[in-house]
């Protein structure tokens, strides 16, 4: 077989090669660094406590260290509002965090994760941080009644 033949054949092989494994590679890059789920009823009574639940999750392999707390449009009352909790965070391992607000009136309440550098939260102090976002967030509006 001439030689010029088994170099196209080689390099077309490669090509199939290189083209499987960048596919490949795409692949695991479209997992979700983190996802939110906020759980907060919508309405309320002035003056009523209400709960809010955050659930956290990521698809990446690697654990972090995030922190999570709440903003809002305007000041909430509450016992603990103002929490701001600092955990591990891994696939394997989501994480839920817990707080209780009170208003007067009509509020958009932003849970925000940030992603942060912090040693002993994950174990063995192998914590990650993503390259283009390192502040997560998600809002809910709890509209007051009088």
């Amino acid at each position: 077989m001439p030689a010029h033949l088994l170099l196209s054949g080689a390099g077309l092989l490669l090509v199939l090669c290189l083209q499987l494994m960048t596919n490949n590679a795409q692949e695991d890059t479209n997992w979700k660094v983190l996802t939110m789920d906020l759980q907060m009823q919508s309405t309320a009574q002035a003056g009523e406590e209400v709960p809010v639940t955050l659930r956290i999750h990521t698809e990446i392999r690697e654990c972090m260290v995030i922190k999570a707390y709440l903003r809002s449009s305007i000041p909430l009352e509450g016992p603990s509002h103002s929490y701001t909790f600092t955990a591990c965070l891994c696939n394997d391992y989501p994480r839920t965090f817990f707080w209780d607000i009170v208003s007067n009136y009509t509020v958009t309440v932003v849970p925000i994760v940030d992603v942060v550098r912090e040693l002993n939260i994950c174990p063995e102090d192998r914590a990650v941080m993503p390259i283009k976002a390192n502040r997560f967030y998600t809002s809910a509006t709890l509209f007051i009644t009088q």
